[in-house]
């Protein structure tokens, strides 16, 4: 059974991001939205917490856009279809709040 994890605060604001870490099994995704987007900033810890861990990652695009984040090739952009599509696709969806 997949889970797709979306998280959507700041990983420089809270633990979320690490919580998620913890418990993302290995057919699991996360989608990154709103202020996670900057997660994605390199050299940063979370970007090499999730870049170390190798897990099927994406950003909104929109979201990483607005914050002038550019998107690693080890993650996929994606837009607010796709997301719907990623929901429908997993069997559960966590959404960290």
């Amino acid at each position: 059974m997949s889970t797709l994890h979306v998280l959507s605060h700041s990983p420089f604001g809270d633990d979320r991001l690490n919580s998620c870490l913890r418990l993302i099994g290995a057919s699991d995704a996360l989608l990154l939205s709103g202020d996670a987007a900057y997660a994605l900033q390199p050299g940063t810890a979370p970007f090499m917490a999730l870049h170390a861990r190798g897990l099927t990652l994406y950003v909104l695009a929109e979201d990483a856009q607005a914050r002038a984040i550019d998107v690693p090739d080890w993650a996929t952009a994606v837009d607010y279809p796709v997301f719907v599509e990623l929901s429908i696709h997993h069997d559960k969806v966590n959404s960290w709040l």
